[in-house]
């Protein structure tokens, strides 16, 4: 049986990813953080049976292990690991953001990746007794442009897990684990909104050779295909989803 976890899979992305997910075959447990309203319809747009909801803060360890604890007991082993949940905040020069805000945004953003990619390798390894599986990163084309102006410390965060995922890659790739990442472009989904910036995507997204905004099903989409048997030969890529940002 395919079991996934979306990280953050309450909305956006990681909403249509995991109603993808089902769709190919996948048992889904969808993580959220606070919206279990968002989560839960979801849950129920799959159907009763093939998916979960659980409540649970990437950054902390606890909960990380709780969650997979969680689906242990109700969905089985899990294969495949989008790690989804990530934050932004308002838009901010580096010289004036709080050191609270940066260490919170590395928390979810690095540290939340770190501890459910552990969890996971825990359970897919070889090593550990696992069959294999595919964790897929969602990180940012914003790792290469820097976010400067708007969000450096956004950006940094996902340039570290462009590198992370390049490493772990290599560091499991022995034991039947894939790590890739996918640096989604401007897409148009609700994480904007806290940048306090509304019009940020179509203004940006004017500036791409495609000339629009993606969507979360096109990010979607190559997720569950680099999760899939389809992409079998591919572990440390990182694929740009930019409108050719």
């Amino acid at each position: 049986m395919k079991v996934m976890i979306v990280t953050g899979g309450g909305r956006g992305i990681g909403a249509a990813t995991a109603l993808l997910a089902a769709q190919r075959g996948y048992t889904v447990a969808v993580n959220y953080l606070r919206n279990r309203e968002a989560a839960e319809r979801v849950v129920h747009q799959i159907g009763k049976g093939k998916a979960i909801a659980v409540a649970g803060d990437v950054a902390s360890e606890a909960d990380v292990v709780r969650l997979f604890r969680t689906v242990d007991e109700k969905l089985g082993r899990v294969t495949a690991l989008v790690n989804n949940a990530g934050i932004v905040d308002v838009r901010q020069r580096v010289e004036e953001m709080s050191a609270a805000r940066i260490q919170r945004m590395l928390a979810v953003n690095v540290t939340g990746s770190f501890l459910c990619a552990r969890e996971a390798v825990k359970r897919m390894s070889t090593r550990h007794g696992g069959k294999g599986g595919a964790i897929v990163n969602v990180s940012s084309v914003a790792a290469r442009l820097g976010g400067a102006g708007d969000y450096v410390d956004y950006a940094a965060s996902k340039g570290a897990i462009d590198t992370f995922t390049v490493g772990l890659a290599k560091e499991v790739g022995g034991e039947g684990i894939r790590v890739n990442a996918v640096r989604p472009g401007v897409i148009r989904t609700e994480i904007h909104a806290t940048s306090g910036d509304p019009g940020r995507v179509e203004r940006i997204a004017a500036s791409t050779p495609l000339l629009r905004p993606g969507e979360a099903d096109e990010i979607a989409r190559s997720i569950v295909w680099l999760a899939s048997d389809e992409a079998s030969y591919i572990t440390g890529a990182l694929l740009d989803i930019s409108g050719g940002r």
